[in-house]
């Protein structure tokens, strides 16, 4: 059985005091930093991302070229009509529109026919730094 409603009496959701605010819908301060904080976090590791994956593809196109400027100068190599004396050899190349330098080491083989020859190309920037390595070997022709 419902309870019996008091005349004049006001309803339990409605015993607030006069001077209490009525509870606010919106956020807090400390909760909207937070949220910042947490926001800006994800932005710089999502940017650190794409910045390691631009970098990676950058290289990944250098080495790529570098490898075309390897084969490139083996194949020059094996077409050559002159028989490559041992030793060294340098020079620059031009693989779609980005320039590269090469260096050669040709040496000898334990069978005379054949000379081993090293290629390594690098950026003109970085010399040092071998973009590709490319070994191969070279037959002496016994044709006139």
């Amino acid at each position: 059985m419902p309870a019996a409603r008091v005349p004049g009496a006001m309803p339990r959701d409605a015993r607030r005091s006069p001077r209490a605010p009525a509870p606010a819908g919106g956020f807090t301060l400390v909760e909207i930093l937070v949220a910042l904080a947490i926001l800006a976090v994800a932005l710089a590791a999502g940017m650190r991302s794409v910045a390691q994956s631009s970098d990676a593809a950058t290289l990944l196109k250098q080495r790529t070229l570098a490898l075309w400027v390897a084969q490139n100068r083996l194949a020059a190599a094996q077409l050559a009509t002159t028989w490559p004396a041992p030793g060294f050899r340098n020079g620059t190349a031009e693989q779609a529109r980005t320039q590269f330098v090469w260096r050669e080491t040709i040496e000898g083989t334990p069978n005379p026919a054949f000379r081993k020859i090293e290629i390594v190309v690098a950026d003109p920037a970085s010399p040092d730094y071998a973009l590709a390595r490319l070994v191969g070997y070279l037959g002496q022709s016994t044709q006139p």
